[in-house]
């Protein structure tokens, strides 16, 4: 059974920096791809960025493109996820979450493990 465990959430101002990472309890050497989800009060989850297992394919979602950066580092078994020039629009609780499928999904319903997630509210 796979676990994710989000930190790094937070208060922060707008235009300011966080970075969220996501620590994964599986130990075994399997090809996870990773993702950030996030659902802002009364939305629905949306894909914000993803990466393949070897890291070097990434995905962003429109809204992130230019602002974030998804990264892993697989030795650590940690995902992570840079914020820059967050926006009070950015207020959500973001979700990590891992698939088995070969490249990197942007359906939520295409990733079977899931952190609790981990709240960041930005100010303006």
């Amino acid at each position: 059974q796979v676990q994710l465990v989000e930190s790094g959430g937070g208060l922060v101002q707008a235009g300011g920096s966080l970075t969220l990472s996501c620590a994964l309890s599986e130990r075994t050497y399997r090809n996870y791809a990773l993702a950030w989800f996030r659902q802002a009060p009364g939305k629905a989850r949306e894909f914000v960025a993803g990466v393949s297992w070897s890291g070097i394919n990434t995905w962003y979602a429109d809204s992130a493109e230019g602002r974030f950066t998804i990264s892993r580092d697989n030795a650590k078994n940690t995902a992570y996820l840079q914020m820059n020039d967050l926006k009070p629009e950015d207020t959500a609780v973001f979700y990590c979450a891992a698939s088995t499928e070969p490249l990197v999904p942007q359906d939520s319903e295409d990733y079977a493990y899931w952190g609790r997630g981990t709240q960041v509210t930005v100010s303006s």
